[in-house]
């Protein structure tokens, strides 16, 4: 046995993203208590740059210590009681763990169901909360990672709203890489994940409340359902003014790390981010349209992080992703539930949502596709990008 020396991959899957040097380096930090006063002015300063990266002032908005499949679950356990109805949107994979995890908590789940593929039709849920006007609480994903379809999450928060509804929107793949506005778009409660587009280390869930949300839970009838979970817990961890209680012992490292990308987020702003990923997306398309590839979701409401990109008929999807990985070093996804086999995920997140990225990336599939005996000009894919990349 020996020390473990992972291999330097170019990551575009659908997560992880490529990490920083400098997030690298602060996870690399000396560990200190978890209530040292030092790092308790390092949580204040975490909840701060949450803020600016979700776009709001809201108090509760701190790192969960767990993915963001905890955040899913956070935002639900803290909300429903027993006879809740919540009604899910699905146009995905994770609209339907959605589904799941609030009926495993009681809840009476009305689920409206959506093309995979497609953005979410606000006409859609009008017409269901105008027959279920009693719905309690209305949970969707504003970008969809099985399918790369972006929705339009200011629109359905406003329709919830008309019916008193309380929102939460999963936004795990969002923070950071599209516009995502969590006051201006009045959302309740909203949740993301530190290793997509923050490109912070996996294990954090971000996560905001706002008043309306947290009222909610301090009305209710019930105890939360989980003790580690329960907002009311926690608030005293990450929002006591002076002392700290007590509630677990937070990824002290984890969190160097989370600091130090939102820092480095912070220090590009966000308007700028969120139009790298735009240009890196239209650059990436440019090259698979060039290869006579097209992508699943329509022009206009494509998820420009996480392109998911129809495998052309013959082409072995796992033999090209095993050749990316194991002879190039570059990690895609295969396709989730009904669109395994069918598509690529192709992640620009982040850290990884780079020209560099997308140039060499098509240069290696060109190869590949033409190994698969695929009609394709050479050089025409990178040709393609560079057009875009250069504003050409």
């Amino acid at each position: 046995m020996k020390a473990f020396q992972p291999p330097e991959r170019i990551l575009m899957g659908p997560g992880p993203s490529n990490v920083s040097p400098r997030v690298l380096a602060a996870l690399a930090r000396p560990t200190i208590g978890h209530l040292d006063p030092e790092f308790i002015g390092l949580m204040d300063q975490i909840k701060e740059l949450l803020r600016y990266a979700f776009q709001t002032a809201n108090e509760f908005t701190f790192a969960l210590s767990g993915p963001g499949s905890l955040g899913m679950e956070t935002a639900l356990v803290n909300l429903i009681e027993a006879g809740s109805k919540v009604m899910v949107l699905q146009n995905g994979f994770f609209g339907g763990r959605l589904k799941e995890i609030a009926e495993r908590y009681g809840a009476e789940v009305i689920l409206v169901e959506e093309q995979w593929g497609r953005s979410f039709d606000p006409e859609k849920l009008q017409e269901f909360l105008e027959k279920h006007p009693d719905t309690d609480i209305v949970a969707f994903v504003h970008a969809e990672t099985s399918t790369g379809a972006l929705s339009d999450a200011r629109a359905l928060v406003e329709i919830a709203h008309e019916y008193d509804c309380l929102t939460v929107v999963d936004t795990v793949t969002s923070l950071g890489g599209c516009e995502l506005l969590v006051d201006q778009w009045k959302i309740d409660v909203s949740y993301s994940g530190s290793q997509k587009c923050i490109s912070g280390p996996p294990g954090l869930s971000p996560i905001t409340f706002n008043k309306r949300a947290v009222e909610h839970v301090k009305k209710r009838c019930s105890k939360v359902r989980s003790w580690f979970m329960d907002i009311t817990q926690l608030e005293g961890y990450w929002m006591g003014e002076i002392k700290r209680s007590y509630h677990h012992t937070a990824p002290i490292n984890s969190l160097y790390g989370l600091h130090e990308a939102l820092l480095l987020l912070h220090q590009e702003g966000l308007v700028t981010a969120w139009d790298r990923h735009r240009r890196h997306h239209r650059a990436l398309v440019a090259g698979l349209h060039s290869l006579g590839l097209h992508l699943l979701v329509p022009p206009g409401e494509q998820l420009p992080q996480l392109n998911a990109v129809k495998i052309p008929e013959g082409v072995d999807d796992a033999r090209i992703r095993s050749r990316l990985l194991n002879e190039f070093n570059i990690e895609i996804g295969g396709g989730l539930g009904q669109l395994a086999g069918r598509i690529w995920r192709i992640g620009l997140m982040g850290e990884s949502s780079k020209p560099e990225t997308v140039l060499r990336f098509l240069a290696v599939l060109e190869l590949l596709l033409q190994e698969e005996k695929l009609d394709i000009q050479g050089g025409a894919a990178e040709k393609a990008a560079r057009e875009v990349l250069e504003g050409n």
